[in-house]
């Protein structure tokens, strides 16, 4: 069962746990466990989802309960106006206390493969929050920077943080698409879990049928303290 953290006639909000899809993709053909699926069973009634977390992403999703609602909410995903995203990540090195990364993306398509010439605006703001140091060895150093992030897209291009921190040299660890296979291996042994570290900790936007403000939250899971120790500053 999913928690529920926001539920109205037109909305419902769920935390979403790592390692589960928003819904069936030819990308895991061999998944059998949907978020979409699962809220429809639990509520009883249709569901529509209006962003995508990644399947390792953990945190705030969230469902239209009726089509129209669906469209208008995808329409404000895409551009990034009239809501504020904030995310949770872990990433490799020490990044600046703070910055914009604006970086064009190029679209891409339904199965996760960039297309050939279009090229989107795409926006991240960052600050950094606790850096670390970890007793790990990675290529000639006897140990690993690790910084944790607050993130803000402000663009809502498919896959952004991950793909606009590989592009400023701090990939996101555990991602195995744009980090370091052996490093990620190499944290995860020590920490005793594998999973990409980011998580979608709140979502602010007024509501698309009343207009009241919403915020609404997931703090990261106990999992994220397994850090703690390692805090460098």
């Amino acid at each position: 069962m999913l928690k529920i953290l926001y539920l109205d006639d037109y909305l419902a909000s769920v935390d979403k746990p790592a390692g589960l899809l928003v819904h069936r993709t030819g990308l895991d053909a061999g998944e059998t466990r949907f978020a979409l699926q699962m809220l429809r069973d639990q509520l009883g009634r249709p569901v529509w989802p209006v962003h995508r977390l990644d399947k390792g992403t953990s945190g705030v999703l969230l469902f239209a309960l009726n089509a129209e609602v669906a469209a208008l909410l995808g329409q404000r995903f895409e551009s990034g106006n009239g809501l504020k995203k904030t995310y949770h990540a872990m990433v490799r090195g020490w990044p600046a206390a703070h910055g914009l990364i604006d970086h064009p993306l190029k679209r891409m398509d339904d199965d996760d493969r960039p297309e050939r010439t279009t090229l989107q605006d795409a926006r991240t703001s960052f600050q950094t929050l606790v850096r670390h140091t970890l007793p790990v060895a990675h290529g000639p150093y006897a140990s690993t920077r690790v910084a944790r992030l607050a993130l803000q897209p402000l663009t809502g291009r498919r896959h952004q943080l991950r793909r606009h921190l590989k592009h400023i040299a701090h990939p996101i660890v555990g991602d195995a698409t744009h980090g370091k296979g052996p490093l990620n291996r190499a944290l995860a042994a020590h920490l005793g879990l594998q999973r990409l570290w980011l998580h979608a900790g709140a979502l602010e936007l007024a509501h698309p049928v009343h207009g009241t403000p919403l915020r609404i939250e997931a703090p990261p899971g106990a999992e994220w303290d397994r850090w703690n120790p390692y805090r460098a500053d």
